[in-house]
């Protein structure tokens, strides 16, 4: 995507091309213009942080102030490194960059500008050797001067040289005719003062420039880092670029280089990327920026309240169709030009795409939101007349109002969007405003539950196994059943995206009777010691019948209770908390396996422990994630293997996805174990190869 930089940043700073860096300082954009300065497809670079193709020769002292701004995340200017390019050269970059932020203040990168200063580079190693030549013998002057004066009849930069008493020793024409001045007026051993004199007396800058001021520039950019640039603005519009270099024994050489069309350029693309070429209106972009601003004045306690307005045209594709798109563009035109005087000041009118327009608004409350939605609508159902032709469209509007919370931009828009779809659904023509019912949350919920009910009735809906490792002896003894969801479209789906619908509606409870029915046949395909763990919903346990429900599967299924293990979390005690362990008692009495799931996530694990005898007791996965990176989390994983072994129930760990995660926790003595290392989920068929090898072959692969 393009990279979008502050208007005030693009005005600031004169660039080539465009760069964005991730978070970890790699390239994830440049813009189109980088790859004939980069000899290299911007692609190639994408991914790769700038140091790798800086020059091999480049020292740690050398990147430290562009590194410590990455580290500071702050706003850096002018940073210069040479590129290797691939023809085998060595080429100078000047870059400036900024950082980016996410609308929650998460960090994203930096994105910023960069500049091939590669030919002031060589100017200024061709002016120092031509210096110290001149210093070394008068038999080379003869040769040396020719040579310099070749180097500045060529420069494409105006050029000044002035020695340790700031006076000028070397200038070419370029630099005259940069700033309109006669052979007679710039002369050598002129100071720069009495040059800056004659510029100001000349009107060659702003009235409110003065000699002072300019040699006063000077001397601050000498003093700062080397080859940073400054820009100075003539009196005619013009924007020269100045770069200055100090000489060893004293004096300086400064270069000007004109880059008024360059600034123009990147303003018109910055312009460009905040507005719509049609209407000239500013697009989404603009629209979310200078809402992010009014959203902050807004929560000011004396400042009116915002709205957003969105705003689709009725009837516009009537009018492409019938009268084609030149008429449709200029009717578009139009109802920018209406929507543009029928606003206030300070408002901000932007065209989202199509026939799509919306309106930050300042109002009071949502009765003055609304009658500036009316209005709208009115004056946008007003007749127009396009090269002779008289076009009537209505418009519907949607009206959103922004509270005193963090609501963002993006919340607001689609607020006002929920709002716009309610009218259209409800006959276009009106305005309304959005109101908490509209959510789409519903509509989506009542999509999926839709789905859910259809993919339980056309069998829609299958199981995979993931092994439950012993460490001790070396070998699978169980397997839990996961529930995946093989959807038309999507593919398969995760229960963590339909499980908490289907225990909502009912629907967890043929489902669950499903699941238990087609493990307990799976795992009757399976040798005798390789258990079943199911996991089980507390809307299902809640339900009458459950227990009964799965000694039939068993039962259907030819297997042992011994071999099945329920697991749940310990919300399957929150409620109705009796009747629950009454039920979990009887399938213990069964010999059904009872454990805990996630132990340990929850604020009363050990009083359920102590309420109910569970066989097995899963620590979560997220006590895993930090073992081998702090030491506390090997603390916490002892702690809670002692605490299951000093209970006499057993423990195992899941989570487990790395060797160095599997040697803590058995170096912490742990038993059994589960995680991607060995295995994830498989399909019924690919079980039968995991249980015939060995565990250590399966966490190999």
């Amino acid at each position: 995507m393009p990279v979008h930089l502050p208007e005030h940043y693009t005005q600031q700073v004169s660039s080539d091309w465009f760069w964005e860096t991730n978070e970890q300082a790699e390239f994830t954009y440049l813009s189109p213009g980088s790859e004939r300065l980069l000899g290299r497809p911007a692609t190639a670079l994408i991914g790769r942080r700038r140091e790798a193709i800086a020059r091999a020769d480049e020292t740690e002292t050398d990147w430290q102030a562009y590194r410590q701004a990455m580290t500071r995340r702050q706003e850096f200017r002018d940073f210069l490194y040479p590129y290797a390019h691939p023809n085998g050269s060595v080429r100078w970059f000047k870059i400036s960059g900024e950082p980016r932020f996410a609308m929650d203040g998460a960090f994203l990168g930096f994105r910023g500008v960069g500049s091939d200063v590669s030919e002031q580079m060589r100017i200024h190693e061709r002016l120092d050797e031509a210096l110290d030549e001149l210093r070394q013998s008068n038999e080379r002057l003869s040769e040396q001067n020719r040579r310099f004066d070749a180097a500045l009849a060529n420069m494409s930069q105006g050029l000044c040289m002035f020695d340790a008493a700031s006076r000028l020793v070397v200038f070419n024409d370029r630099y005259r005719e940069m700033f309109g001045l006669s052979a007679e007026a710039l002369t050598v051993g002129m100071t720069q003062g009495e040059i800056c004199e004659v510029l100001v007396a000349l009107g060659t800058y702003p009235p409110d420039v003065t000699v002072d001021g300019l040699c006063e520039g000077t001397r601050l950019a000498l003093a700062g880092p080397p080859g940073v640039a400054g820009q100075r603005e003539l009196a005619d519009g013009r924007v020269i670029a100045v770069s200055y270099r100090g000489m060893s024994g004293g004096g300086w050489v400064s270069t000007f280089e004109d880059i008024t069309e360059r600034r123009r350029n990147e303003a018109r693309i910055a312009h460009m990327a905040r507005h719509d070429a049609l209407t000239n209106l500013p697009n989404r972009t603009a629209l979310r920026e200078h809402g992010i601003e009014m959203l902050g004045e807004g929560r000011c306690d004396d400042a009116p309240g915002l709205a957003m307005l969105c705003i689709d045209l009725d009837r516009f594709k009537a009018v492409n169709d019938t009268h084609g798109h030149a008429t449709g563009d200029a009717l578009l035109r139009s109802v920018a030009e209406r929507l543009r005087a029928s606003v206030r000041e300070g408002d901000l009118v932007s065209r989202l795409g199509g026939d799509e327009f919306a309106v930050l608004h300042r109002a009071a409350d949502e009765a003055g939101a609304l009658a500036l939605a009316q209005r709208l609508a009115r004056v946008l159902s007003v007749p127009y007349h396009l090269n002779g032709i008289q076009l009537e469209i209505g418009a519907s509007v949607g009206v959103a109002m922004a509270t005193r919370a963090s609501e963002s931009v993006e919340e607001l828009l689609q607020h006002a969007d929920l709002a716009l779809y309610h009218v259209k659904s409800a006959g276009r023509g009106a305005a309304c405003v959005f109101q908490a019912a509209m959510n789409e949350a519903a509509k989506a919920r009542h999509a999926l539950e839709r789905e859910l009910r259809e993919a339980l009735a056309q069998g829609a809906f299958e199981l995979h196994y993931q092994p439950l490792v012993d460490l001790g002896g070396g070998r699978i003894t169980g397997m839990e059943a996961l529930l995946r969801w093989r959807h038309p479209e999507r593919g398969l789906v995760s229960p963590g995206t339909f499980i908490p619908l289907a225990e909502e509606t009912g629907l967890i409870v043929p489902l669950g009777r499903w699941v238990l029915e087609q493990a307990c046949r799976d795992a009757a395909t399976w040798p005798a010691h390789v258990s079943l763990a199911v996991n089980v919903s507390a809307a299902q346990l809640r339900h009458r019948g459950f227990a009964e429900g799965v000694l039939a599967a068993l039962e259907a299924a030819g297997i042992g209770p011994g071999r099945l293990e329920l697991e749940m979390t310990e919300t399957v005690l929150l409620e109705d908390t009796e009747t629950n362990l009454e039920t979990l008692h009887g399938l213990r009495r069964a010999g059904i396996r009872i454990s805990m799931d996630d132990f340990g996530t929850g604020y009363s694990s050990l009083g359920y422990l102590r309420r109910f005898p569970f066989d097995k007791i899963k620590i979560d996965r997220s006590f895993v994630r930090d073992l081998d990176r702090a030491a506390e989390a090997g603390m916490i994983m002892r702690t809670l293997l002692g605490l299951g072994a000093n209970l006499g129930i057993a423990t195992l760990v899941e989570g487990i996805e790395t060797r160095a995660q599997l040697e803590a926790v058995r170096a912490a003595g742990c038993r059994q174990v589960q995680g991607y290392l060995f295995s994830p989920p498989r399909p019924l068929t690919e079980t039968y190869a995991m249980l015939s090898e060995p565990p250590t072959a399966l966490a190999a692969a």
